[in-house]
């Protein structure tokens, strides 16, 4: 069965997590340009965050095509063009029942200010894809709706099943397109599903899914809902996410969500009528782990990976030490409020928040290296 056959007979299908975070603690990605380079110099660091996403319990295993369109590939020195290519991208050597097409990242904020010059560069990449026959489609990562519809338009073409997310939050798009009427351009334009991906928590992604539950509702059109959101708390954040907090990207870990919470996430999804759960930036393979062990009983199975994790904690009644063994229990971790350990830290930042969205002069790509200058001026900015 396809993607919307499975959706369709309400079953409820796992996303996987986070490639370009996970590879770059790993030591396999930049941060910064963010580009999939791993998949042909370490390709088997790939496949193997592949294979733990699967053991975990993913049903869909998208390609890390992350940042692969031509433009980022040559981005302010940045120079991987000639080591990559989109169709070395696609295919891993992992089996599953659902494989699928990481599609995006907004070029038109960066490059492109024509509809047929973005519309054109999708088709680009659309065409590589349709060659190596994947499942089906995920268009995400947009700030702006307007440019996520081109995408979906394109992507429409292929007659393959079309999902399409942004990444935005409850304010909605960067020009203040609500997340319902977000939806409803999304569906109108020929997206099956729509959702939410990365920039904010779970608790706040799905919020936005469910403002637009309710445009969809209201507008009297049907779609499946998706959610994957970032794997950090983020109640401080503006409405660009978490791109704006002073922590990002190196200072992200005490905002870590622990596995528990992310099965509180998994359930509220799920109550909501979100089918297709799954996690961005910042989720490994045991947050992808919380989310099947969590709705193990509608799914009647839980994953490979749980044969080394007990229930709730309860493979803790085998430590060596009484007071550990006595929190393998639900009760211990559901209630439990992590400290942080940083008793001279803020519970929270101030986001940078500089205004800057589509056309500012900051935001336009260059080949050429960031000049000192231009990093003086940015330094100054900042202060």
């Amino acid at each position: 069965q396809g993607i919307l056959e499975r959706l369709d007979a309400g079953e409820i299908v796992i996303g996987d997590g986070g490639f370009v975070f996970a590879l770059e603690k790993r030591g396999y990605v930049k941060a910064g340009p963010w580009t999939p380079e791993a998949t042909v110099e370490h390709p088997e660091a790939v496949r193997q965050l592949h294979r733990e996403f699967l053991r975990a319990g993913s049903n869909v295993l998208q390609t890390f095509t992350f940042y692969a369109s031509e433009d980022k590939l040559e981005n302010r020195g940045n120079y991987v063009a000639e080591k990559i290519s989109v169709s070395e991208t696609v295919l891993m050597e992992i089996r599953n029942k659902l494989i699928n097409l990481k599609f995006g990242r907004e070029i038109i904020k960066f490059v492109l200010t024509d509809k047929k010059e973005v519309k054109a560069a999708f088709q680009k990449q659309l065409e590589v894809f349709m060659k190596k026959n994947v499942d089906f489609l995920i268009a995400e990562y947009f700030e702006h709706v307007e440019e996520a519809v081109w995408a979906v338009e394109v992507l429409k073409e292929s007659g393959k099943p079309v999902a399409a997310t942004m990444c935005i939050g409850p304010e909605g798009d960067m020009h203040g397109v609500s997340p319902g009427q977000c939806a409803v351009q999304l569906v109108k334009a020929g997206a099956s599903i729509v959702g939410v991906n990365c920039h904010f928590d779970p608790e706040t992604s799905v919020e936005t899914v469910r403002l637009m539950k309710e445009g969809l509702q209201a507008a009297k059109l049907k779609a499946h809902l998706m959610c994957q959101p970032l794997a950090f708390h983020t109640p401080d954040c503006g409405k660009q996410g978490f791109i704006d907090l002073p922590e990002f990207p190196f200072g992200l870990e005490p905002r870590i969500a622990t596995r528990w919470e992310i099965q509180k996430y998994a359930r509220k999804a799920y109550d909501l009528g979100i089918r297709f759960i799954g996690g961005c930036c910042g989720f490994e393979p045991y947050h992808i782990r919380a989310i099947a062990e969590e709705l193990a009983p509608e799914r009647g199975f839980l994953p490979e990976a749980s044969e080394k994790h007990g229930s709730w904690g309860d493979n803790l009644s085998m430590h060596t030490k009484p007071w550990v063994r006595a929190r393998a229990r639900k009760e211990y971790w559901e209630n439990l409020k992590p400290a942080s350990g940083r008793p001279y830290c803020p519970c929270m930042s101030k986001p940078d928040g500089w205004g800057v969205t589509k056309g500012a002069k900051e935001l336009m790509q260059q080949k050429e290296a960031t000049t000192e200058q231009q990093l003086k001026e940015l330094f100054q900015k900042k202060k």
